[in-house]
């Protein structure tokens, strides 16, 4: 690799391996060590073809989800079974791997300045601003979804397609579309524990000791000839469990704010 190669998007790719093997190493405890991720899939992971896959998951926070799927991305492909042992799988990191984000979240401090250099896509989202749902939503900008072909013809894309750390929000219908235009492998991921083990952002340890869990599911069946926007958008609610339907399990995280609330008015009345 040259020194100064660079991908589609203008990255020099020598700094781009140097980013994740760093942010790698740092990060590499916050999963293995302080807590604890139980991973499931990592055979489907190897598995995959080298370009236009599509990683569909529920959201939890900011980055450490996603940085959570790099580590175990990259140890699937260097042999790892279902662990990220040994965090050495990220001398030779796979660099056509991609994540789309918020360009407001990209763009708040140097730090996410830098992890956006690691592989971000960054979009306007049409339907929130400054940490607020608007009423009156935004064209979609036409640069974003070229930039999402762009970086499906080069590789892997991760996506959120709810658009916010909530549980049981609405999938955004844009999703869908890129998913019946561009008929990519499509690969549900659904995770846990994340929002529990770290602050909102997920720069900060917020607990030890938490499990956090990642598993991989088979790729989704979509007949790119019949399927509809609505039918996708149930099939990516249901696939990362995060369907309406579903809300009548109550999340465990309710349920410790719960119990949480009965102690305290155990002592108050």
């Amino acid at each position: 690799m040259g020194l100064f190669k660079r991908n589609p998007f203008g990255h020099i790719l020598f700094l781009k391996t140097w980013l994740i093997r760093i942010a790698g190493f740092l990060t590499h405890r916050r999963y293995r060590y302080f807590n604890q991720l139980h991973i499931e899939g990592s055979e489907i992971i190897r598995s995959l073809p080298d370009t236009n896959v599509l990683f569909i998951s529920n959201h939890q926070t900011y980055f450490a989800d996603v940085v959570a799927m790099f580590h175990v991305f990259n140890a699937s492909l260097k042999g790892r079974e279902n662990n990220i042992k040994n965090v050495m799988y990220l001398w030779n990191p796979k660099l056509n791997m991609y994540y789309v984000a918020a360009k407001e979240t990209m763009q708040e401090g140097l730090l996410p300045r830098i992890l956006a250099y690691a592989g971000a896509i960054t979009v306007e989202r049409t339907w929130r601003a400054k940490g607020k749902d608007v009423t009156e939503k935004k064209d979609v900008n036409p640069n974003d979804t070229e930039n999402i072909k762009i970086a499906l013809e080069d590789g892997w894309v991760i996506t959120f397609p709810q658009g916010t750390t909530r549980s049981f929000k609405p999938v955004r219908k844009g999703t869908a579309h890129i998913i019946l235009q561009h008929k990519p492998v499509v690969v549900p991921i659904v995770i846990d524990g994340f929002r529990r083990s770290f602050d909102r952002k997920g720069l900060m340890i917020k607990k030890k000791g938490i499990l956090q869990s990642m598993v991989i599911k088979e790729p989704l069946k979509i007949d790119y000839e019949t399927a509809t926007v609505d039918e996708v958008v149930e099939m990516i609610e249901f696939a990362i469990e995060q369907h309406p339907s579903l809300l009548k399990v109550i999340p465990s995280e309710v349920l410790d704010e719960q119990a949480k609330l009965d102690r305290e008015r155990m002592w108050k009345y």
